[in-house]
């Protein structure tokens, strides 16, 4: 059979089966199932299927994705992101977009401490959503912010998302997780200029107000109190990495029992506590690990059937520049971001575009850094975005798909931008992992 015609019947079976609900893992089992019984020899092809499945959970490079996601939950769960918010507003004087700023600010902060966009947009619209309201806050200053800067959990480490981009594809998690630093600030940057140009230019969609004065010693006491201890978790998990002191694994573990070191000293940590934070860790990590074991067959399935030999040749075989097929990947990934979410996304492209990147020679730091982004941009993309309707959730009353549509444009935007900066300067990517001490 034609390399094209397996690859079609894979896919048309694959739209199928997720169109009639079934989940996006157990769709890609099912595949995996029958392909390796039909291409494998049999039941030689389910043993197979079997060992690589359990190789793809035993991998000593994903073992940060869970320390990662339970240090985010402790650090929400017990109050010690609320109290970086306080002391972010203590230092905010009266500029435009006041709140607005704060939610990209207060973004930044939680990214490095949580790989999770969804817990982040969640708490930044439970702290900040009822404040802007009742400041008169427009719904493009309330709800967009919000939505773009929980999202830079994806692009700042530790990012769960990263982690398993990098494990899916086979390439450095450490040397990975510095490549997203330089475009994560950047798209916070993006989106602090955009506000304050547009507050400035329609002060009515974000209007000042009076804010009290707290003297200077107060401000830097409570900087050093609820800060600097959480910049310390910052250090373990990405400046260790950075020096080359720790793998990933151990930045990972290290950035965890600082958490719930702080925690307990905040009197913040209770058994209640910590059996939820478990729970709720333990939940996402199958979720994720199900797909990524789905991912792991899949590759092996094209590579196996021949569809991922003839579609690196048939890309590779137009007379265009390397970069025009990059461009096009991409334009394929903003679709799929339309109607599927990140993991998903990554479970289907990564087996087909990374032999395709690997043969032009590109960074697989590079092009992992540009398809995060993407995967940014998938998690705030209508109509299907997780994070519109995690957003939703905790959005004013009244508030509508159609208002956070609306809102999430202008952000999608600014990642738009960097997306072409990242593109054309691979530097912004390249330069910390070059920088690393081996």
């Amino acid at each position: 059979m034609e390399w094209w015609l397996t690859l079609l019947i894979i896919f048309a079976a694959l739209m199928v089966l997720m169109a009639i609900g079934l989940p996006v893992a157990f769709a890609f089992l099912s595949i995996n199932v029958v392909g390796a019984f039909l291409l494998w020899n049999g039941a030689a092809g389910l043993t197979q299927l079997t060992l690589s499945v359990m190789a793809s959970v035993t991998h000593f490079t994903i073992l940060p994705v869970p320390l990662f996601i339970l240090m985010g939950e402790i650090m929400f769960r017990s109050g010690i992101a609320a109290k970086q918010m306080d002391v972010l507003d203590s230092w905010m004087g009266r500029v435009p977009g006041r709140l607005s700023l704060m939610a990209v600010g207060g973004g930044t902060m939680f990214a490095t401490l949580t790989g999770s966009a969804m817990a982040g947009t969640a708490m930044l619209g439970k702290i900040l959503v009822p404040d802007m309201e009742a400041r008169g806050y427009k719904k493009p200053m309330t709800l967009g912010p919000i939505l773009g800067s929980g999202g830079l959990a994806i692009m700042i480490p530790p990012s769960a998302l990263g982690v398993l981009l990098a494990a899916i594809g086979n390439f450095s998690v450490g040397g990975f997780l510095m490549a997203i630093v330089i475009p994560g600030l950047l798209m916070a940057v993006l989106y602090t200029a955009y506000i304050m140009i547009r507050c400035s230019l329609q002060p009515e969609l974000a209007p000042t107000y009076q804010t009290g004065s707290l003297a200077l010693w107060p401000k830097i006491r409570d900087t050093l109190k609820y800060v600097f201890p959480l910049a310390a978790i910052v250090f373990l998990v990405i400046g260790l990495i950075l020096m080359g002191v720790a793998t990933p694994t151990e930045s990972a573990a290290l950035g965890t029992l600082g958490a719930f070191v702080l925690a307990a000293l905040y009197r913040g940590l209770s058994w209640t506590i910590a059996k939820e934070a478990l729970l709720s860790t333990l939940t996402t990590t199958v979720m994720m690990f199900m797909i990524l074991t789905g991912s792991t067959a899949f590759s092996q399935l094209l590579a196996f059937s021949g569809a991922s030999a003839g579609l690196l040749e048939f890309a590779t075989s137009f007379d265009v520049a390397p970069i025009v097929v990059v461009i096009m990947m991409q334009i394929v990934l903003l679709v799929l971001g339309t109607f599927m979410e990140p993991l998903s996304i990554m479970m289907l492209t990564v087996p087909i575009y990374f032999p395709i990147i690997q043969s032009f020679g590109y960074s697989y730091l590079w092009f992992g850094a540009v398809m995060l982004l993407n995967m940014q941009m998938a998690s705030t993309s209508p109509p299907f975005g997780l994070g519109l309707f995690v957003m939703k959730g905790v959005a004013p009353e009244g508030t509508t798909m159609g208002d956070i549509y609306r809102a999430a444009l202008p952000f999608l935007g600014c990642d738009l931008i960097a997306m072409v900066l990242i593109m054309t300067v691979p530097e912004l990517t390249l330069w910390l992992p070059s920088v690393m001490i081996d």
